[in-house]
This record gives structure tokens, C-alpha cells and sequence, in this order.
């Protein structure tokens, strides 16, 4: 039997149903850029950033997250909007690019009963599917494997998060 180890998964056991204190994304807002790589911030555009889930279904599991903590995708600026689905664009690309999905899901989840774990502040979930990616295990076992550590597609993504925000300074 082959032992497969998700240690970053542990936290989020832990926490059971216990909701977090504050929104996580105004936190990641907040912060200074110099965190970025601790919270797997990939880009900061001018109204929103690209993070990485750390709890994702899949390996490369990305999120566009405006900076404004809102949660009714009707009263976005258009501005905001339209970088929030520029950036959806450029992540798919890059995510392409590296990984060579067969295959996305992309979608925001509006309300809790809509599936939104963190409902009050809305996002763009970008999850890259491959053929044979789902198994037995989630059914059976209540256990997603994820094929590749945080840090490690973190390393792989950020050149081409960083090409692009060079290029967006010119």
C-alpha cells in the first residue's frame, strides 16, 4: 500500500466547523507583499490578487479575489469586474502553460447554501482538471490526493505570475 502525505490538510481538519476570526482575504489584502510567498499570493493587480487555495482540489487550484470585501457580484465596479475576469484569463494561460490540464473548472459560489466557504467576500475559483484525476478515494476514502506540495507549484507558478506583472509595468 502506498502511504500519500497531505500535511497542510491538517489545519484545516482541526478547524472542523469553527469559522476563522475576520475574512482571510482582507488579511492577504492588508498584508505587506513581502508575505506573498508565506500566503501564496501569486500577483496583486490594481483591484485584485491571484492566491493560491491552500485547501484545492487540485494541484494548481487557483483564486482571483478582488480587494474590496464584497459578496453581491452585481454591485462590482466595472473596472473591477473586468480585471477580475482579465486575471481568470491570464491565470487559465499560465495554468495551461505549465501544467497542460485537459480540462477547467471555473465559478464563484454566491451564498452559503450556494457552497461558499467564505461568503462575504466573493472569488473566482480557477481549478484545472485532468482525465483520471478523479478516483475512488474521495468517494471511498473521504480523501482528495493532491500529486504535488504547496510551495512546490508555488515555485512553478510565481516566474510567470512575475513575467506578467513586469510586463503590466510597462
Amino acid at each position: 500500500m502506498e502511504i500519500m502525505y497531505t500535511p497542510w490538510r491538517m489545519r484545516y481538519i482541526k478547524r472542523g466547523d469553527a469559522a476563522e476570526e475576520g475574512c482571510v482575504f482582507c488579511a492577504i489584502t492588508a498584508a505587506d507583499s513581502a508575505s506573498d510567498a508565506e500566503r501564496l499570493v501569486l500577483y496583486r493587480g490594481q483591484h485584485c490578487f491571484v492566491v493560491m487555495n491552500i485547501y484545492p482540489y487540485n494541484t494548481a487550484h487557483l483564486m482571483v479575489v478582488p480587494y474590496l470585501h464584497v459578496a453581491d457580484l452585481t454591485t462590482l465596479d466595472s473596472s473591477v469586474a473586468g480585471e477580475l475576469f482579465t486575471l481568470t484569463q491570464q491565470c487559465v494561460a499560465i495554468v495551461q502553460q505549465e501544467y497542460a490540464p485537459h480540462g477547467f473548472n471555473l465559478g464563484m459560489n454566491l451564498g452559503r447554501v450556494a457552497g461558499a466557504g467564505i461568503a462575504d467576500h466573493l472569488h473566482m475559483h480557477i481549478v484545472p482538471r485532468w482525465n483520471g484525476d478523479n478516483n475512488f478515494m474521495p468517494v471511498i476514502g473521504n480523501t482528495k490526493l493532491i500529486p504535488e506540495a504547496l510551495h512546490e507549484t508555488y515555485a512553478r507558478l510565481r516566474p510567470h505570475f512575475a513575467a506578467l506583472s513586469s510586463g503590466s509595468d510597462q
